[in-house]
């Protein structure tokens, strides 16, 4: 028997929380969208979006209209950050947090490498300084 979606808040699932982030994103033409399974990595989240606007002006609208978005379907945002600068924008809703930036600043701190990281085990003992 297949598993039920959990429900988040408000009775929609995270996949319905999804759905609505990515259709408010590409109505407002962002670039580059991914997203990352993160519920395995971190307990504040379950998914991370990531996509790109082609200017500060761009980054902010695109994030407004998910806040927008959200609130219709009862999910206002926890919180939204960066929107005076509109570099990059951050829209929490909770079960999945959206990050709109410019491509510059993606580039920059490339949240898919830092998020996308395979867990390795240390030999803690070989390099370090004062161990011999």
């Amino acid at each position: 028997m297949p598993k039920k979606p959990e429900p988040t808040h408000g009775g929609k699932t995270i996949e319905d929380l999804r759905q609505l982030v990515l259709t408010a994103i590409d109505d407002m033409k962002a670039e580059n969208i991914i997203e990352l399974d993160v519920k395995d990595k971190t307990s504040v989240t379950d998914l991370l979006i990531i996509a790109s606007g082609t200017s500060s002006r761009h980054v902010k609208s695109i994030a407004a209209n998910v806040a927008v978005e959200a609130k219709k379907q009862g999910r206002p945002p926890l919180g939204v950050e960066g929107e005076d600068q509109g570099e990059w924008v951050l829209v929490d809703l909770g079960d999945v947090v959206v990050h709109i930036m410019q491509p510059h600043i993606r580039d920059f701190y490339d949240l898919e490498k830092l998020w996308s990281f395979e867990e390795h085990t240390a030999d803690t003992s070989a390099g370090v300084a004062g161990s011999n």
